[in-house]
């Protein structure tokens, strides 16, 4: 298996349009927010997030004009939270984007 490293840094790659990355910043926590919502049984507003969500998602790769990372593996779906996270981070504390990335993209 890659380190988490070359995921993210192929990750990174798929998303370069900023309305994916605003897309993927709001559809992401949208899904994980759905999911709780169906384990505690709050179905129909669990499952309006969850597919709320991918539709964002979707969405941001169609403006993109590529496919989902996740049609490469399914460790896409644990590497799209981590980079979305990695990236708010990023952005709160004044970071460019790339700044921690070796090769500075």
């Amino acid at each position: 298996m890659a380190p988490l490293s070359q995921y993210m840094s192929q990750y990174d790659h798929k998303h370069n349009s900023p309305w994916n990355k605003l897309l993927h910043a709001v559809g992401i926590p949208v899904i994980f927010a759905g999911i709780v919502l169906l384990i505690l049984l709050r179905w129909k507003l669990g499952l309006a997030l969850f597919v709320g969500g991918w539709v964002m998602l979707l969405l941001g790769h169609r403006i993109e004009g590529n496919k989902p990372a996740f049609f490469q593996g399914p460790v896409y779906f644990l590497v799209g939270p981590i980079w979305v996270a990695k990236e708010m981070f990023d952005a709160l504390r004044g970071r460019p984007h790339g700044a921690n990335s070796p090769h500075g993209n």
